[in-house]
């Protein structure tokens, strides 16, 4: 098995090819502008990019613009001081990342770099269709402010419905059990594909 290998993304041929990815496994094109606000860390297996996040620390916040204004305004988290929050965008794991260590170690390194900007509130969106991310949401216990179409932005694509929440810093190390749990499963269900492909061809 490959282990991958972290690196921050900065320079333009690897920005553009990040923005690249992130399209071709969402459907999505992050704005240029908006990605070099952040922070891209890309996973390599081989030397070849194959999954990757954005985090952004400071506003304006993405996911807050499909929030409608009443709700968005009225929220004390939402509405009240903006540091103190983050987010993470333009997530995607390739096929390649198909080992469940390698996908632990993906996940591992996230946590860590969302813990280390030492923000109290974590974002997260997705698209109402994307059951495997709202899965993976729930397990850091979010509080949900807002389900349903997004307020578009004007000449936009975006998803046809959005789920947008929040968790904490402390909330999301302290679910780490959680995430081995879900880890030892898939760990579980990979060895007995494994072992099934194998008695297949004998």
């Amino acid at each position: 098995m490959d282990k991958l290998s972290f690196k921050v993304i900065e320079d333009c041929k690897g920005v553009n090819l990040f923005i690249k990815k992130v399209e071709d496994q969402t459907g999505v094109k992050l704005p240029l502008a908006y990605v070099t606000r952040g922070k891209i860390v890309g996973g390599f297996l081989n030397g070849r990019l194959a999954a990757g996040y954005l985090l952004v620390t400071r506003p304006d916040f993405r996911s807050l613009m499909f929030v409608p204004d009443s709700i968005r305004r009225s929220h004390p988290i939402l509405g009240g001081d903006k540091y103190q929050l983050m987010e993470v965008n333009g997530l995607w794991v390739s096929p390649s990342v198909k080992h469940p260590r390698q996908q632990l170690q993906f996940w591992i390194h996230l946590v860590k770099d969302i813990f280390l900007c030492k923000k109290k509130y974590l974002l997260l969106m997705s698209s109402g269709a994307n059951q495997t991310i709202h899965n993976i949401h729930e397990l850091t216990e979010p509080t949900i402010v807002y389900e349903g179409k997004p307020k578009l932005l004007p000449n936009s694509a975006t998803h046809k419905t959005v789920r947008i929440g929040f968790t904490t810093r402390w909330r999301l190390i302290s679910n780490i059990p959680r995430y081995l749990a879900e880890f030892r499963g898939r760990q579980d269900r990979f060895s007995a594909a494994f072992k099934a492909k194998i008695l297949a061809r004998t």
